[in-house]
């Protein structure tokens, strides 16, 4: 009987007051379409495009952060299931038709390439020989280790490393520069940089990679030259991207840094120590990502948005390798200028930061000619190379498909230019005048690199051993002109 006049007095009150107990329903308009929203909360259907949104807003940026990882296992793919080379194997890269498949490498150098698993295989013993040579060995987020050859603490003269893997125990052995990664998966690269190729060859055949254990005997280090085989390592733009994310992580326990991006990733059916098996939703999403990751990464590249990447004011040369060795940089984690590099380029090392006199290399980029316009294959362009270019060893300029970003493929068969190529004409006043374009200006065939139409490009400046007047900037190359 309480209970009943307890609520007719309170339906009184309500209807007193003019409340009532009705629903509450409002639709919030957003960029996803309308949201229903009832008293206050998102309907199932609301609640689910939401979560849509945000996985697909989550896996977008993951692709982005997951660049380096993944250019790495694409490297590491194509050593294994193209050019047959095991964990521990060296692939050598010599001519233009070898390097196609690799994200803009250097078409005046030779490379010198392998993967270990610190894991499977122990500790990696690298003998680095006397002479020109400049690399180092990479974690799975392209980070150094350790530089190597004349950028790294043997100096070119020759010195002995050993890689320990993320834990375990010490090895002291004042036999070896001993350091150790933070990842079991690692890369080792190289380049041969004398002017001779066939000694620059002889030179990274001197590397020597084996396993700690067997250094009382070691096994003879086995050359696999590409041979001129077609393949690729650019990173997918569909599904496929998120399996070579997931299976070169699977084997890393997951650092400090990365701990949000590896939760973001859960409801995406990316987990660590758990299988990838996506469902249909998943997959939609993750491919949907991937197309716009992909899109986002080349925005990142080709117009970036770093603080500080115009090399020289009112030009349009820009730095193409904004990345500190550990991806951090006044305390926070380069995401922009980690996506913008390993989108375009594999590796990083000290010799890479072009910060050395004297040594290493210096990377500079251009997407757009003098008026800002994007560089067409269709058109024809003039750059001159002022006189007495501030390098140590040599200059070169290489020209990349922005699709690929590997070396630009034409019918002249050739996609760089540099002071070493025999019979570049020099002007008297030490200038250099390079040709870019479909077809070559009269008597300039020596100076030129052919384009195609239809396809856009970029390229990259190179300057080997860089001197004082490129740091102070007393020398400045100028833009590239389109000609009437």
């Amino acid at each position: 009987m309480k209970s009943v006049a307890y609520n007719a007095l309170a339906a009184g009150i309500l209807l007193a007051t003019g409340l009532t107990s009705s629903v509450r329903a409002e639709t919030v308009e957003t960029h996803i379409g309308p949201l229903e929203i009832v008293n206050g909360y998102p309907t199932p259907e609301a609640t689910q495009k939401i979560f849509d949104e945000s996985d697909f807003q989550r896996a977008t940026q993951a692709y982005l952060w997951g660049l380096p990882a993944v250019g790495f296992h694409g490297l590491h793919l194509a050593q294994l299931n193209i050019f047959g080379a095991k964990d521990g194997d060296v692939v050598l890269y010599v001519t233009l038709k070898d390097k196609t498949g690799m994200l803009t490498p250097n078409l005046t150098t030779i490379y010198a390439m392998s993967f270990w698993n610190l894991a499977t295989q122990g500790p990696l013993v690298v003998i680095v020989p006397k002479g020109a040579s400049a690399g180092g060995v990479l974690d799975i987020w392209q980070r150094p280790i350790t530089d190597v050859g004349q950028t790294g603490p043997d100096k070119g003269q020759g010195g002995k490393y050993l890689i320990l893997p993320p834990t375990g125990d010490a090895i002291v052995n004042p036999e070896f520069n001993v350091l150790r990664s933070p990842t079991n998966q690692i890369w080792f690269a190289t380049r041969g940089l004398g002017s001779d190729p066939v000694a620059a060859e002889a030179v990274v055949r001197g590397y020597q990679l084996y396993a700690y254990d067997d250094r009382q005997r070691p096994p003879q280090t086995k050359f696999i030259p590409v041979g001129g085989k077609d393949w690729t390592s650019e990173q997918p733009r569909d599904l496929r991207y998120w399996q070579w994310l997931h299976d070169v992580l699977e084997p890393e326990e997951p650092e400090e840094r990365d701990r949000f991006f590896y939760g973001m990733l859960l409801p995406l059916g990316i987990e660590h120590g758990k299988p990838f098996a996506p469902d249909e939703r998943q997959k939609k999403i993750l491919t949907e990502a991937a197309v716009l990751g992909d899109m986002l990464g080349r925005a990142t590249a080709y117009a970036k948005r770093v603080e500080g990447n115009e090399v020289w004011d009112g030009k349009h040369w820009e730095y193409a390798n904004m990345v500190e060795l550990d991806q951090t940089f006044r305390g926070y984690g380069q995401i922009d200028e980690r996506g913008s590099w390993y989108y375009e380029a594999i590796g990083n090392t000290v010799g890479m930061q072009g910060r050395t006199l004297g040594f290493g290399q210096v990377y500079l980029e251009a997407q757009k000619d003098k008026d800002g316009a994007w560089l067409d294959g269709g058109k024809s362009y003039h750059l001159r190379v002022p006189a007495d270019a501030p390098v140590e060893q040599f200059w070169s300029f290489t020209l990349y498909d922005n699709m690929t970003r590997g070396p630009l493929i034409t019918p002249q068969g050739a996609a760089d230019i540099s002071s070493r190529k025999e019979g570049l004409a020099v002007n008297p006043d030490g200038t250099v005048d390079l040709y870019f374009g479909p077809n070559p200006p009269p008597g300039a065939n020596a100076n030129f690199v052919q384009t195609v139409p239809g396809k856009g490009w970029f390229t990259y400046f190179r300057l080997y051993g860089p001197k004082q007047a490129y740091f102070d900037k007393s020398w400045q190359l100028g833009d590239i002109e389109e000609m009437p």
